[in-house]
C-alpha cells in the first residue's frame, strides 16, 4: 500500500514539475518584449532630410518617413513620439530602448539583420548620384572613379559604389547627409550618392543648386527596425504597410512630398524581406 502510495505521489510531482516547466515556457514567450505591448511608441526619425525626415521650428518632425510612422503607429492602435537619430546611431536607439521604432531610411542589409528585426521594407529606393548642377563629367556611377565622394557615418551607400561596383572614388567622411550635401555645395566633394529619395529631397530644398544624375543603380530596400526578435511585432507593422499601400495612402504621401520633384515614384507594394 505505501509503495503504491509513494509512486502515486512520484506521479503527482513529476506531473507538478512538467506543467510548472511548461508554464514557465509559456510565461517566456508571451512576454518576449515586443512594440504590440505598449500603448504609445518612441521612433526615431532623421531631422535633417527634406521631404523625409526634418525637425521643423517649433520642433515637431515632418516628412514622407515621419507620416509613414505615423500609419503604422494609428494602425496598431499606439500613439507615437518622435525623436531624432543618425544613420549611425539608428542600431543604438533601439538597443538601448530609448526608440521602440526606427524609420529613418534605414535600408535592409544581411549585417543589419543581425543587429535589428526588418519589417517591410516600406518603399524601394533607387541609389543615384546628386552633383552641383552645371556639372558635365559625372554621368553615372564610373564616373566617380578618383572624384571625391562623400560618405555619411553609418550609411551602407558608398560601399556600394567602392566594393560592390569596383569605383575607386575617394572618400570624404561626414557625420550627415545633410553635412555631406553642404559640402558639395562649397565643393569640397564632387558628388553625393545614396537613395534617390534623400537625393531628391535635397534637390528640392536648394532649387537649381543640385542635379540628380538619374543614373541609378542599386535598391535601397527601406525598412522599419525593430529591437532583435521582435517577430510579432513586425508581422503587425506588415500588415499595417500592405493596408497603407492598398488603401492608397503610400502613393498619396509620396505624391505629397517628392511629385514636385520630378521622381519616378514607386506605388506598388514591396516584396518583404520576411521577419524571421
Amino acid at each position: 500500500m505505501s509503495r503504491t502510495l509513494g509512486g502515486l505521489a512520484r506521479v503527482v510531482v513529476a506531473a507538478a514539475i512538467s506543467l510548472a516547466s511548461a508554464g514557465c515556457g509559456m510565461s517566456v514567450l508571451r512576454h518576449t518584449p515586443t512594440i504590440l505591448d505598449k500603448d504609445e511608441l518612441i521612433v526615431a526619425v532623421k531631422p535633417d532630410q527634406p521631404g523625409l525626415g526634418l525637425r521643423t521650428k517649433q520642433g515637431t518632425f515632418e516628412g514622407f518617413d515621419v507620416d509613414v510612422a505615423t500609419y503604422v503607429a494609428r494602425h496598431l492602435g499606439k500613439k507615437v513620439t518622435f525623436i531624432a537619430t543618425t544613420s549611425e546611431g539608428r542600431e543604438a536607439k533601439l538597443n538601448s530602448g530609448e526608440a521602440d521604432m526606427v524609420v529613418a531610411t534605414y535600408s535592409i542589409s544581411p549585417p543589419r539583420k543581425m543587429q535589428v528585426t526588418f519589417a517591410g521594407p516600406y518603399y524601394l529606393s533607387q541609389q543615384d548620384i546628386l552633383v552641383r548642377s552645371g556639372t558635365t563629367n559625372i554621368g553615372d556611377v564610373r564616373d566617380l572613379a578618383g572624384r571625391k565622394l562623400c560618405e555619411a557615418q553609418g550609411s551602407i551607400s558608398t560601399s556600394r559604389i567602392i566594393e560592390g561596383r569596383g569605383v575607386a572614388a575617394v572618400l570624404v567622411p561626414a557625420p550627415t547627409y545633410s553635412e555631406c550635401v553642404d559640402l558639395l555645395r562649397s565643393g569640397a566633394v564632387d558628388a553625393v550618392s545614396t537613395g534617390d529619395l534623400i537625393l531628391a529631397g535635397f534637390a528640392a530644398r536648394d532649387k537649381g543648386a543640385y542635379t540628380i544624375v538619374h543614373a541609378p543603380f542599386t535598391e535601397e530596400r527601406y525598412g522599419i527596425a525593430l529591437r532583435h526578435g521582435d517577430v510579432a511585432g513586425c508581422e503587425a507593422v506588415n500588415r499595417a504597410i500592405t493596408a497603407m499601400y492598398q488603401t492608397g495612402t503610400a502613393p498619396k504621401l509620396l505624391r505629397k512630398h517628392f511629385g514636385a520633384t520630378g521622381l519616378s515614384i514607386s506605388t506598388s507594394v514591396p516584396q518583404f524581406e520576411g521577419c524571421a
